[in-house]
């Protein structure tokens, strides 16, 4: 029976949350509490909050008429706990929002354990969720992932690697699964905003805030209308699509517009 309504729910020309169970990693705040709000809104069957900060996502749970559970996503044995609990209390997990994410390290010289960290939570994460839900979705008729990642994922982060090239990491998983899997019913989008107001950039947002800094429920507006139309890219900040033409059209120009960007970034922060 569960089952059946999954497979039928994924024939539909447009994905709706509505009678969705969907499951929110990170969310108990920023933008997983906005999307895990706007989901119960928008009348999903069951979502659940799920966090490293149990309490606090059982707050939100409390707060939002939905469920949680405590999750370090940085482990596999947590997420796939998770989903089994998820699964068997509500049922087929419809739509999985992979959206924990770290912001720690900076230069090359960073020690391996904080290469180690960020690699787990930012990238590590979306292919634990995937690797025991995709199988559990393609029997089923379908399933829809959603990953958190960035604009820094699309195009890169000034002032920190270990940031740069675990949200790249995050964005290549996406598209290879929407490669690999796509036939077998398995839609897949990836979240890629600039500056948005949550604790990460509560210390400044930097220069991600180059086109304004969002609010998570405008972030989370945005995820509503990606779904619907099932896209890969899902950019609050839209001038991301205009970045990312001029970086594939001129990679070596968009070198030199980003080295001039830094430049700029490093004057401002000295001053």
């Amino acid at each position: 029976m569960k089952a059946s309504r999954v497979i039928a729910s994924f024939r539909d020309e447009h994905m709706e949350v509505e009678d969705k169970i969907i499951v929110v990693t990170g969310g108990a705040s920023g933008i997983g509490r906005a999307m895990a709000e706007r989901f119960v809104a928008d009348g999903a069957r069951q979502v659940v909050v799920a966090d490293i900060n149990a309490a606090r996502a059982k707050q939100v749970a409390d707060e939002i008429s939905a469920w949680s559970m405590g999750c370090d996503v940085s482990r596999e044995a947590d997420i796939v706990e998770l989903i089994d609990t998820t699964e068997d209390k509500f049922g087929p997990i419809d739509l999985f929002c992979s959206n924990a994410g770290i912001g720690i390290g900076k230069g090359l010289d960073e020690p391996n354990e904080v290469w180690e960290n960020i690699w787990q939570v930012n990238a590590m994460s979306h292919v634990y969720a995937a690797r025991h839900l995709v199988p559990r979705m393609i029997a089923r008729g379908g399933g829809y992932l959603l990953n958190t990642s960035s604009a820094a994922g699309l195009l890169s982060q000034i002032g920190s690697v270990t940031y740069a090239v675990t949200k790249h990491a995050a964005v290549a998983l996406a598209e290879w699964i929407s490669i690999t899997h796509g036939r077998d019913g398995i839609k897949v989008s990836v979240l890629c905003p600039q500056a948005v107001r949550t604790a990460m950039t509560a210390g400044g947002p930097g220069v991600a805030s180059v086109d304004g800094m969002l609010e998570p429920e405008q972030a989370a507006d945005t995820v509503i209308e990606a779904l619907r139309e099932e896209r890969l890219l899902i950019l609050p900040h839209p001038e991301v699509a205009q970045y990312i033409k001029r970086k594939t059209s001129d990679y070596d120009r968009w070198l030199h517009g980003m080295r001039c960007l830094q430049e700029q970034y490093l004057d401002q922060a000295e001053s």
